[in-house]
């Protein structure tokens, strides 16, 4: 199969030359006895031109071609092509293989829905959108691979067979067939492993993991997933966050030419939550979240006496649009966070109008208006209750706003670190304490001395980076103290059996001289999909899942045949 030249690379320096390209005809145009051709590889498209006459080939999109012939100056060139100045007069015509007519466009602008798309992959993959987006993912692997190499990192594959143990979202179970009723779990992430190679003395490792979680979907989250792994021995926070600063500069210049400013902001989690009311904050537009506490310390409204927060945001020029059905739709979300309902003020005249104004006095009204730094036309938002359900409320309107209203730069990249987490947090159903990451997070050494009196108020070494409001990877120092390792257990109630069930190979091993080490892991398919401006994971995975979990294409996951279950004694209950 002789080829000479990829499409997409060739210029006018190759005028005048004998090529021979191969490729997937992307569109044809007849002008009389004259045919052109788009001949598509992966690196492009190239005109073809022929006589039809000589040739008298019935030639259709997505068959498969080989072509010969001679580069020749377009008379008028195309400047969406990077061929554009070039076509290639063809002297041969080879039909390597014929196409059906395919279920979808393919082009960078489809006309097919999401489930046609899954369910014909390996056609949606021939869109040159779609292979940018594998070549980014790819030149970021490489990028990784190479900078985490020249500062003394070595790649450790860890098992992908492993205990089950509580990492915070459910396991995928694989039957023993050897042992019935025992299971392996599919590694949610390397994290104790990784662990392991520390204690193990190999101070620098890292490793592109396949992960699993069973877990409900959403756009940003798939079942099966990759991360970027890292582990370090004597590295401090600075440190380490100073090393991982430096793999994001270089993957972002490279990959999408832009210069990352470091060292990158820093953004403690409690001011994260109060100011934008998320742990991953968008901070590429304003509408920050202002507390209302002491405006309103006395106001009328039986909703506001007694709350842990009162806070409120403003959007700008929004009161004119705010119809009854939009007031319903805000309600109707804040009760999705657990609020019974949300205060809508609208600016008219120099002061706030609506229903609630009722329970205002002349005093409040003009402490809002000053608080907020409002004025006529604006819309203020405020809610009252827990922090940790005002908080998220406000920050999710926030964002919708932001979008709604186009005050995000879409070409635009914003990168922080959110650290000083809470090493606790209280479960909403049941109230019992659980991690806010996981057992293995070091909590900071001047709170030690909360662990026993009040454990919520213990901070943590944890960190997270942020890149235009997505959670694109975080991290913690780790404990390394047995002792304290084992307080930790305590606290989460569980005993010296459940840890030694659970966790027990893992513990034993910090019995041997346990260096101090730290590490974090990105969201590998969140990265590309946040370098690449698409909103949806999927498109940046060869072959992902729907939001039901199923892949379209193959059909998994399906029954197996009686045989396979009986072999791994296994009854399905109807």
């Amino acid at each position: 199969m002789k080829r000479t030249h990829f499409n997409g690379e060739i210029t006018l320096e190759h005028l005048g030359q004998q090529v021979s390209v191969v490729g997937w005809v992307s569109k044809k145009r007849n002008h009389g006895s004259i045919v052109f051709l788009d001949l598509r590889d992966r690196t492009g498209i190239v005109q073809i031109v022929y006589q039809d006459d000589d040739f008298n080939l019935d030639i259709r999109n997505e068959y498969v071609l080989r072509v010969e012939g001679t580069v020749e100056k377009r008379s008028v060139a195309n400047p969406k092509l990077k061929t554009g100045e070039v076509e290639i007069k063809a002297s041969k015509i080879e039909i390597i293989n014929q196409a059906k007519t395919t279920p979808l466009i393919i082009a960078d602008e489809t006309d097919a829905l999401e489930d046609t798309r899954l369910k014909y992959r390996y056609l949606d993959l021939r869109r040159p959108c779609m292979q940018h987006f594998l070549d980014v993912r790819h030149q970021v692997k490489m990028i990784v691979h190479r900078y985490l190499s020249e500062h003394r990192f070595i790649e450790v594959e860890t098992p992908s067979l492993i205990l089950s143990t509580p990492e915070g979202s459910r396991d995928y179970l694989v039957p023993s067939r050897l042992h019935h009723g025992k299971f392996y779990a599919l590694p949610q992430s390397p994290q104790i492993f990784k662990q392991l190679l520390m204690i193990g003395g190999l101070e620098r490792y890292y490793q592109i993991a396949r992960c699993y979680r069973d877990e409900d979907l959403r756009a940003d989250r798939q079942p099966e997933f990759t991360q970027i792994d890292i582990e370090v021995s004597f590295l401090n926070q600075d440190q380490f966050l100073t090393l991982i600063e430096g793999l994001i500069k270089v993957i972002f210049k490279e990959t999408v030419g832009y210069e990352v400013q470091t060292p990158l902001r820093r953004i403690p989690y409690s001011e994260a939550i109060n100011r934008y009311g998320s742990d991953k904050p968008d901070t590429r537009f304003g509408m920050e979240l202002q507390d209302l506490a002491l405006e309103l310390s006395n106001c009328a409204f039986n909703g506001f006496h007694g709350v842990e927060t009162i806070k409120a945001i403003k959007v700008s020029g929004q009161a004119p649009l705010t119809s009854r059905k939009v007031i319903d739709e805000l309600t109707l979300e804040a009760k999705k966070f657990g609020l019974s309902g949300i205060v809508v003020l609208k600016i008219e005249n120099g002061e706030p109008t609506g229903s609630f104004t009722k329970f205002l006095s002349d005093e409040e009204k003009k402490a809002i208006l000053q608080k907020m730094e409002a004025v006529d036309d604006d819309l203020v938002l405020i809610a009252a209750g827990p922090l940790n359900r005002v908080a998220p409320l406000l920050g999710a309107i926030r964002v919708n706003y932001a979008k709604k209203l186009n005050l995000i730069d879409p070409n635009s990249y914003d990168l922080l670190w959110v650290v000083d987490f809470p090493l606790f947090e209280r479960d909403v159903e049941t109230g019992g304490i659980t991690s806010t990451h996981h057992p293995f997070t070091r909590p900071r050494d001047e709170d030690l001395k909360y662990l026993d009196s009040d454990p919520t108020r213990v901070l943590s070494y944890a960190y997270d980076i942020v890149i235009n409001g997505y959670e694109a990877g975080g991290g913690s120092l780790r404990i390394y103290d047995q002792n304290v390792q084992k307080k930790i257990f305590e606290t989460l109630g569980l005993s010296d059996e459940d840890v030694k069930r659970k966790f027990g190979f893992f513990i034993d091993a910090f019995q041997y001289g346990t260096p101090p080490h730290a590490g974090m892991a990105f969201g590998f398919d969140r990265l590309i999909m946040i370098l690449c401006h698409t909103d949806n994971i999927k498109d940046v995975i060869a072959f992902p899942k729907n939001l039901a979990g199923v892949c379209p294409m193959s059909g998994a996951p399906q029954s197996v045949d009686q045989a396979q279950l009986d072999e791994l004694g296994i009854k399905i209950d109807e």
